[in-house]
Formats: structure tokens, C-alpha cells, sequence
């Protein structure tokens, strides 16, 4: 039985293909298919809604910007944030946007907020696949164990 909250491993898990010209997300092991996911949720937009963020809430500063990038970007296309651990949120695309949002003094930036389900499959390979599980499955012990103690 599936405890709340677990995921399980599915023996039939594809990774995303990884096609020329394809945009990537690297978080260590985990590399996600950005161009795959996007298309995804433009072809079944009923299932992402659009939610509203706050540019100070959600920018960290970590990304690396590419400043010859950051004129050019639109601040209205929704960018993308990850629940990577459960409560844990990485943008995953749109750091330009978002960094272009924040110097125009903007309080707020639409966004595609993408619980595990929704991202694992945009996943690259069956290692990271399965080591994403037992990641997430880890923290959710850990998550246990505090509200026990």
C-alpha cells in the first residue's frame, strides 16, 4: 500500500528523449527536459494552471544569469518551478525572467508550479528516475520522524 505523500518506482518508466536543440535543467544527477515539459503543458494546458508568484519569494539569487540574455526575455511567459523535495521549490526555467522581473521592480511573475508527477517523467534517464524516488522518499522520512518527535 502507497503511504500519502510516497512515490513509487514504475518498472515501465521511459526517460524524455533527448532530441538536438533540446533545453535542459541540470540538478546534479537529475536532469530534466525542459523543451519536452513545455511542450507538454502547452498541449494540455486544463492540467497546469498559470498561479501568480512573488518575484522576492521565490528568487534566490543562485542562478548564474547570462546578462547578454536578460533584455531579451518576456516577463509575461510563465516560468517553470519544481517541487524537488516535498515543500522545496526550484525554478527550473525562467531565471532570466524572473531576474529581468526583479530589476524592473516587478512584485509578481506568472508560473507553472509543477508537483513530482507532473515533472518526473521530463526526467532523462531510468538512474536519475529512480534515484529521484528514493531521494524524495528519504525526506519524507525525515519528515515523519520530525512531526513524531
Amino acid at each position: 500500500m502507497k503511504r500519502p505523500g510516497y512515490l513509487t518506482i514504475d518498472e515501465n518508466f521511459m526517460p524524455a528523449p533527448e532530441d538536438e536543440g533540446d533545453e535542459f535543467y541540470p540538478n546534479g544527477l537529475f536532469v530534466f527536459n525542459i523543451t519536452k515539459m513545455i511542450r507538454h503543458i502547452k498541449n494540455n494546458q486544463s492540467g497546469f494552471p498559470i498561479t501568480v508568484k512573488k518575484v522576492n519569494e521565490i528568487r534566490n539569487g543562485f542562478s548564474k544569469i547570462n546578462e547578454d540574455q536578460i533584455d531579451s526575455v518576456d516577463v509575461t511567459s510563465p516560468i517553470l518551478i519544481a517541487e524537488i523535495s516535498p515543500g522545496r521549490f526550484n525554478v527550473i526555467d525562467g531565471n532570466h525572467r524572473l531576474e529581468k522581473a526583479y530589476r524592473m521592480g516587478l512584485e509578481c511573475i506568472s508560473a507553472y508550479v509543477l508537483k513530482p508527477e507532473q515533472h518526473i517523467p521530463f526526467l532523462t534517464s531510468i538512474k536519475a528516475y529512480q534515484t529521484y524516488v528514493k531521494y524524495w522518499n528519504s525526506k519524507m522520512k525525515e519528515i515523519e520522524k520530525r512531526t513524531l518527535t
